[in-house]
């Protein structure tokens, strides 16, 4: 069975007091193997790759994720106070909010649903995908080493389909209610910090954003050109009756105000665009107050953007802190596109998909720990050597400028099976006999990789 490094454990015993002592004794080595596992991260997998492929009692390893008793929620908030500690220490916290599909089948997986596949569908293209809907709040944050930001996953809620609530007598709960409620949970764990979340247009509704607006959380995200903007309600007279006024007058909308020859554009330069490149864009941006019969009103920043070449289509984003300034509005909207890179990541690098879990609260947990896997890879990154963590896998035919995820979690890989022998001499008298159990794992990883 691998040996959890040194260096690693000063991060992973962090959320040791979360388990009893035998819960977190299996639960460390299915931590391990998550890492070190090629392909699916099933529990039988897990066990393959830590020596243990022999262990007559596999089934108390199944019991860490379908009935031992620990808190999602709780390691969810120690992983953000790991993160918060590591790569942002000072100034306000950038969040990203987004949903994803885990497409999965099966009579017994209750909760999931039929919705629209986010990657394979388009503008003109609809694709329908059975599945699991999960909710994910990441913090953005630029990563030394890779030199760009990433989205940081630290706590995921499973959505559960309106069939299901219906089928168990509960209420059917919206996708901007979910946010509200992972958001807000988020703002008490951080109460001191200014917190600002990203999001899509999925979530551009006026009872959501009045909410976030009331406990102090900045929301930034798309806002529709058709959208109804009025002016600030103009001061109460003295001796007024009746129901103060929420709104003045009726302003232009976004896009009349986009073919306008009188509009004002600000050309300016924005980093970190798609890609990672850098990105000429024009921006006009203004202030209003944004209401709708019967939902609340919120004063917000517009800011319209529209790129000089045309290779994009004009759009406009909201800020729900009318004082902010419209380039750094579309700076950390830009950080949201690494949500969907980190999604992407934990498809391909970390085997979400491949788990086959059928209890519920075994479905419930896995997949929230492999997106959150993703963040605590970077954090164990961290504990390396600029040189060991900045390694890149680069070809003759590949230049690589900069490592990625993958790069990333070779390193953490690669530490972790030098701590357990496994390393290269240029003497033979240095060279060990590998442990059988070390033998068989590093043969499952070679072998079995897919």
């Amino acid at each position: 069975m691998p040996v959890l490094p040194s260096r690693f454990a000063t991060v992973i015993l962090h959320f040791a007091p979360l388990f009893y002592p035998r819960s977190w004794r299996h639960a460390e080595v299915l931590l391990i193997g998550a890492i070190l596992a090629p392909g699916t991260r099933t529990v039988a997998s897990l066990l393959r790759i830590s020596g243990l492929m022999r262990e007559r009692h596999f089934v108390n390893y199944h019991r860490v994720l379908n009935r031992a008793a620990w808190s999602p929620r709780l390691a969810s908030r120690l992983l953000l106070r790991l993160l918060i500690e590591t790569f942002a220490p000072n100034g306000p916290v950038v969040l990203g909010l987004d949903d994803t599909i885990e497409r999965r089948r099966g009579k017994r997986i209750a909760a999931k649903g039929i919705y629209r596949d986010p990657v394979r569908s388009s503008h003109g293209h609809f694709v329908k995908a059975s599945g699991l809907r999960w909710l994910s709040v990441m913090l953005l944050v630029p990563i030394p080493w890779a030199e760009r930001i990433w989205a940081l996953p630290f706590l995921t809620a499973l959505a559960s389909s309106e069939r299901h609530n219906l089928e168990h007598g509960r209420r059917r709960k919206k996708l901007t209610e979910w946010g509200r409620q992972v958001v807000l949970q988020a703002r008490r764990w951080l109460p001191g910090r200014d917190l600002v979340l990203v999001a899509d247009s999925s979530f551009a509704a006026l009872d959501f954003l009045a909410a976030l607006v009331g406990h102090g959380v900045v929301c930034i995200t798309r806002l529709r050109l058709d959208a109804a903007l009025y002016d600030p309600a103009p001061p109460r007279l003295p001796g007024t009756v009746g129901r103060p006024r929420t709104k003045g007058e009726r302003l232009p909308n976004l896009s009349k105000v986009l073919i306008d020859a009188g509009t004002v554009w600000q050309h300016t330069l924005v980093p970190g665009w798609y890609g990672g490149s850098e990105r000429a864009v024009d921006l006009c941006s203004g202030t209003a107050v944004w209401r709708h019969a019967g939902l609340p009103v919120v004063p917000i920043r517009w800011v319209l953007v529209r790129d000089p070449l045309g290779r994009f289509d004009p759009q406009a984003l909201l800020c729900t802190d009318p004082n902010q300034d419209p380039y750094q509005v579309l700076r950390w909207f830009v950080q949201r596109w690494q949500v969907e890179t980190t999604f992407q990541e934990t498809r391909a690098h970390l085997g979400v998909e491949t788990q086959r879990q059928w209890s519920d609260l075994a479905i419930a947990r896995t997949t929230p720990c492999l997106l959150g896997l993703f963040s605590l890879v970077t954090l164990l990154a961290a504990q390396l050597s600029p040189k060991a963590r900045g390694a890149v896998m680069s070809a003759a035919w590949y230049h690589k400028p900069r490592p990625t995820f993958s790069d990333t979690l070779a390193a953490v890989r690669r530490h972790f099976w030098q701590e357990q022998g496994f390393a290269m001499s240029r003497h033979p008298g240095e060279v060990q006999k590998l442990r059988p159990a070390l033998q068989e794992g590093i043969t499952y990883a070679l072998c079995n990789a897919a």
